[in-house]
């Protein structure tokens, strides 16, 4: 995907062309900082920066090129000094399933996106399955351990498929630079684990998760952790605390986390694939927003829940904030 497109004039304040790259820039964002809240408003001072600069838009690069500038700068501004967001696996051991385990929320986690607000409408199913894969919850997650240039060197390289020349110049920085960085990022990525969920539009995936949503909604814990692999984790962020076994997260499930009895699940986009919203039953009547879930799976079983308590997210799922 070339950055490279015929010059144009400086863009002016409300101009449309600006706001027709909000989404492949709120995706550039996301993939550098990890949370969706800290890419919109990333974006946001982009597009801001942009028509307060408009003099030093030239036309000699495209709109597109320009803009990626703006964003980097804006996320490399963001990133410094600042520790990098995690997931609660890459901060210590296992947690035992007790209610005393989840201590206190924490800030700083890697956090799910709606696919609608980072991945760009394409009709190429090669582009399409790359969109998915680049955004990809442990992709996103392993990018936060690359220095934030290397990081934004290996996104533009090879998310966004950009010449070694163009980020070159967009980095201020030289072709044998950025060739250097990108190695030195592709050889920390291949030492983590960035594997992700199944295909979405996979039959068998959709099955496993749909036989996962009606013994969730019984709240039939056997059944549940017959759907998990032996070896499978589940973590809650804000919590650091995470869960590793099947039987660990039985435990925790008909104990601590009995609250969740008679909860509903609707399916949502996120991540580059299917994932669910649950609805807590509320004392006061009906169901309030309560976490994002994003399932991962391998061979018929689950290997991984990850359940973002965070109901200000639902808003950008464009979720009702309660169900009757």
């Amino acid at each position: 995907m070339s950055s490279a497109t015929a010059p144009v004039t400086a863009p002016t304040a409300g101009d449309d062309r600006l706001e027709q790259h909000r989404v492949e820039l709120t995706g550039y964002c996301y993939r550098m900082l990890g949370s969706l809240f800290d890419a919109e408003d990333a974006v946001q001072e982009t597009l801001l920066r942009a028509w307060r600069g408009q003099g030093g838009f030239d036309g000699r690069s495209s709109l597109r090129t320009w803009l990626y500038r703006i964003a980097t700068n804006v996320c490399l501004d963001v990133l410094r000094g600042r520790g990098r967001r995690a997931l609660p696996m890459d901060l210590g051991h296992a947690s035992a399933p007790v209610a005393a385990a989840m201590g206190s929320p924490e800030s700083g986690w890697v956090g799910p996106a709606p696919d609608a607000a980072v991945l760009p409408t394409v009709s190429d199913p090669a582009e399409v399955a790359v969109g998915r894969e680049s955004v990809r919850l442990a992709f996103v997650a392993a990018l936060q351990h690359l220095p934030p240039r290397q990081r934004a060197v290996l996104i533009l390289r090879d998310v966004l498929r950009w010449r070694a020349d163009e980020v070159a110049e967009l980095l201020d920085g030289s072709v044998a630079a950025v060739n250097s960085a990108l190695q030195r990022a592709r050889a920390t990525l291949a030492g983590r684990d960035t594997a992700g969920p199944a295909d979405p539009l996979d039959e068998a995936h959709r099955e496993l998760l749909e036989r996962y949503v009606r013994v969730f909604e019984r709240y039939d814990i056997d059944g549940l952790v017959a759907l998990l692999r032996e070896d499978a984790v589940h973590s809650m962020p804000p919590y650091r605390m995470w869960l590793s076994g099947a039987a660990d997260i039985g435990r925790w499930l008909v104990g601590p986390g009995s609250a969740c009895r008679g909860s509903r699940l609707l399916p949502v986009w996120a991540n580059g694939g299917l994932a669910l919203a649950q609805f807590r039953p509320d004392p006061a009547g009906g169901h309030r927003p309560f976490s994002i879930q994003l399932l991962e799976a391998a061979d018929g079983r689950i290997t991984r829940l990850t359940h973002f308590l965070e109901p200000a997210l639902f808003a950008r799922f464009g979720l009702p904030e309660r169900l009757p």
